[in-house]
């Protein structure tokens, strides 16, 4: 069975973690805190979660979610993660993670941030754009009517292929924006950002977004 990695184990990552444990995955949690602090998060998931440092998550997981605060990201562990398909949840949030000039400037994604601190991994941007709550919340089995769609981007067309095949056991459809350099139409800030998933943006109103819905999201963003 595949294992996933985590590096990071906070709102997405411990959400995706359960999804992965329910879809029958085993899975490695790290943070930055150290195994120790992760006891209470393996006891909920059971026998197929168990606690790790960063670069043994990494080492373990043949998919490794990276799941960090973005002024984080240099801390990721680097070679433990060659060859392998990385799925990056950052979002930039200025007020937490600092002014990035590049971001700033528009001239790189979060992501491809990411995927420049690690050269010979395959990033694929998946799950920041929605509510941890809801991402628990709305898997549904496959041709449900009520199937919600996630988003990715990436440069590499296996490691995408490779990212839905995950994400779809997780009871989710997924929608291919592009590549990395694309991935800004759903960050922080643009219309297929969280507020897709709820009902006139109302958080407590869950929406399952489908693809028509995000396409059409997708197309009012602006850079």
């Amino acid at each position: 069975m595949t294992t996933i990695g985590f590096i990071g184990s906070g709102n997405i990552g411990g959400t995706v973690a359960k999804l992965a444990v329910d879809a029958g995955y085993d899975v490695v949690l790290s943070n930055s805190r150290g195994p120790q602090t992760l006891v209470d998060i393996v006891d909920q998931l059971g026998a197929r979660a168990r606690a790790a440092t960063a670069q043994e998550a990494a080492a373990a997981g043949d998919i490794v979610v990276v799941s960090v605060p973005l002024k984080a990201y240099t801390q990721v562990p680097v070679e433990p993660l060659a060859g392998k398909v990385v799925l990056d949840t950052n979002n930039y949030y200025p007020e937490r993670d600092g002014r990035i000039e590049a971001l700033d400037d528009k001239q790189a994604t979060t992501s491809g941030l990411l995927q420049e601190h690690l050269p010979q991994s395959h990033v694929v941007k998946a799950f920041n754009n929605i509510f941890f709550r809801f991402l628990g919340s709305m898997q549904r089995p496959k041709g449900d009517p009520d199937r919600a769609t996630l988003l990715i981007a990436g440069d590499d067309a296996d490691a995408k292929a490779t990212a839905t095949e995950f994400i779809d056991s997780l009871g989710y459809d997924v929608y291919d924006t592009g590549t990395l350099a694309d991935s800004w139409r759903y960050e922080h800030g643009q219309p297929a950002y969280a507020p897709a998933y709820a009902e006139d943006g109302d958080f407590d109103r869950p929406l399952p977004a489908k693809q028509d819905r995000l396409v059409a999201l997708l197309a009012q963003g602006q850079r």
